[in-house]
């Protein structure tokens, strides 16, 4: 079966590269599925899981944010920050989570509340990545 190239980079350095048959994300605009000889193609990315797929596995990453390019036979994704469910830490991301909920119930005027609900996000992403 035919693969691309999929490598994943943050500003800490690479997460991944490796080859897949498949791999399935969300842009802002929508879910994107990518397979070998898709058309050119750059998206931004939202907060989500992006699936890798190659025969009968399936590896997640938790990303949060960036861009995606695709060529004919590679996809290189540029991130804010990126995981694999193996390096994520659930008891981290569930405190984060907690004091992000906390923050956001608080109806404290002093808080910025779209870093409270991105900062919630990403550890709900990073939880559910993790536990898949």
């Amino acid at each position: 079966m035919k693969t691309l190239t999929v490598s994943v980079v943050t500003p800490d350095g690479p997460i991944l590269e490796d080859d897949y048959e498949m791999l399935s994300c969300k842009a802002e605009n929508g879910e994107l599925g990518i397979l070998p000889g898709h058309i050119p193609l750059v998206a931004p990315l939202t907060i989500n899981a992006v699936r890798l797929k190659r025969e009968n596995t399936e590896d997640l990453l938790a990303v949060n944010g960036g861009f995606l390019e695709v060529r004919p036979d590679k996809v290189t994704i540029l991130a804010r920050s990126a995981e694999k469910a193996s390096d994520i830490d659930v008891e981290r991301a569930e405190h984060a989570k907690e004091r992000a909920s906390k923050l956001l119930e608080s109806n404290n005027p002093n808080i910025d509340v779209m870093r409270a609900k991105l900062a919630l996000h990403r550890a709900i992403n990073r939880i559910e990545v993790a536990k898949h």
